[in-house]
């Protein structure tokens, strides 16, 4: 027998990604893996493109419990370029690993200072060319796509960081790779001027597939608690998606407050990726997470990386994806995405740049852009007390608080019904009466027992 009970409101993030989107998605601030569960990055950088023989690392780096290893790789404009067999087979010894590799290419770091950098659309070309989409497309489950690294140095005007960003994206968009781009921070990925930060939500909204992640780098402009605080609470704020890219303890003998980058990451459930495993220029030795590329010779940082608290061997999980690791990783995605609320305030005022070390940040906030639940179609879920309760959305099409979205006939979906976003590039953002956040809709259904 079927009681009617009264009507509630339901906030639905609707962010299923669509079959053609296999792989990472973005849900508010979170990082969602293939299998729709949260995914935290702890990872380490590793300069492979610089040290091509070094293959052991990748499973020295994993042996750390590290769940993700940020991959250095060239586009032929500054060091020999990594060939599309190449990064298969860097994506193979990821997987082997049970390493989720996001890749990133160097040739662009510090572009607008850095004499010798090449513009980010370099990197966009190279993502896009024939051998190297060859071997990212169907990878999606395993790969993160970082444009470039911190393609822009200091001094460069905020348009300019906002245009070409997301020309780039577009670039790779209108090929067809639908991985999640992960998008670094101008001032050599250290954004002390908050471009980025004041520009993400521009940023984000330009990708079709909703599927961006931010990506600072915190060295020696992050020398204080508050300032990495206040970084991170002003995307927190805005609900967009933030991951430290690197860090070390220190940067060209200058302080970085690592300890505050640690604990605040792991108490906000943010990820983070030390630089940088081995082989870093004189100028920069302690940033060496281990010496000579010995995994049983950690240095003072790589200590504190790995081993200490809340370090990578204490709080990585591995990405639900590999087998033997379903439900490890972390709790399920929920049904609607949250966004904590934090004062947002600026960082430094101290530039830098740091052509030498390393770099990588990049963002990502989501929404959906696709399909997701039925409209005629019912579940259920047991509660404490053994019964079950039906939800059902009824009489879908007729409310008028769903607009932009529209309810579509499809075969694949329970009930042959789904919710769609029309993307026609007008329809990306919109706010409800109840919630102005991206991706968010409010509409009525009635529960049913």
């Amino acid at each position: 027998m079927k009681t009617l009970m009264k009507p509630w409101l339901l906030a639905l993030a609707l962010l299923a990604p669509l079959p053609a989107q296999a792989g990472f998605s973005i849900q508010g601030t979170r990082l969602l893996d293939g299998n729709g569960n949260n995914f935290i990055i702890r990872g380490i950088n590793h300069a492979h493109t610089w040290y091509p023989t070094q293959t052991q690392s990748f499973a020295d780096i994993a042996a750390t419990g590290a769940n993700t290893v940020r991959v250095v790789l060239a586009t032929g404009a500054q060091w020999t370029r990594n060939s599309g067999s190449d990064v298969a087979n860097v994506i193979s010894l990821c997987k082997a690993n049970k390493l989720i590799c996001m890749l990133e290419v160097h040739d662009s770091t510090g572009w607008g200072e850095q004499a010798a950098a090449v513009n980010i659309s370099n990197a966009a070309q190279y993502w896009t060319s024939a051998d190297i989409m060859s071997a990212l497309q169907g990878q999606e489950n395993y790969v993160l796509i970082n444009i470039a690294n911190e393609p822009f140095g200091n001094n460069v005007a905020a348009t300019t960081y906002v245009n070409d960003t997301i020309s780039a994206i577009r670039t790779l968009r209108n090929a067809g790779l639908t991985h999640t781009l992960v998008v670094d921070a101008a001032n050599w990925g250290q954004d002390w001027q908050n471009i980025l930060r004041d520009n993400a939500q521009q940023i984000f909204s330009a990708d079709t597939r909703a599927n961006i992640l931010f990506s600072v780098h915190m060295y020696e402009v992050y020398a204080s608690g508050s300032t990495v605080t206040a970084y991170i609470d002003a995307f927190a704020s805005k609900g967009l998606p933030l991951i430290v890219g690197e860090f070390g303890a220190d940067h060209q003998g200058q302080p970085v407050d690592e300890d505050t980058i640690i604990n605040q990451a792991q108490a906000r459930g943010l990820g983070y990726i030390g630089w940088s495993w081995s082989g870093n220029g004189s100028c920069c030795t302690s940033l060496d997470i281990t010496i000579n590329f010995n995994p049983a010779q950690l240095s003072s940082w790589g200590s504190r990386l790995i081993n200490g608290a809340n370090g990578i061997r204490q709080t990585a999980r591995c990405a639900t994806v590999y087998s033997g690791c379903g439900g490890a990783s972390s709790s399920s995605s929920s049904s609607s995405s949250s966004s904590s609320s934090s004062s947002s305030s600026s960082s430094s005022s101290s530039s830098s740049s740091s052509s030498s070390s390393s770099s990588s940040s990049s963002s990502s906030s989501s929404s959906s852009s696709s399909s997701s639940s039925s409209s005629s179609s019912s579940s259920s879920s047991s509660t404490s007390g053994g019964s079950s309760l039906v939800v059902e959305l009824e009489n879908l099409s007729g409310q008028s608080l769903f607009s932009p979205f529209v309810v579509v006939n499809d075969s694949a979906a329970s009930g042959g019904k789904a919710i769609e976003w029309p993307n026609n590039g007008a329809n990306q953002n919109f706010g409800t009466p109840s919630d102005t956040s991206t991706g968010q809709a409010q509409i009525s259904f009635t529960l049913s027992q």
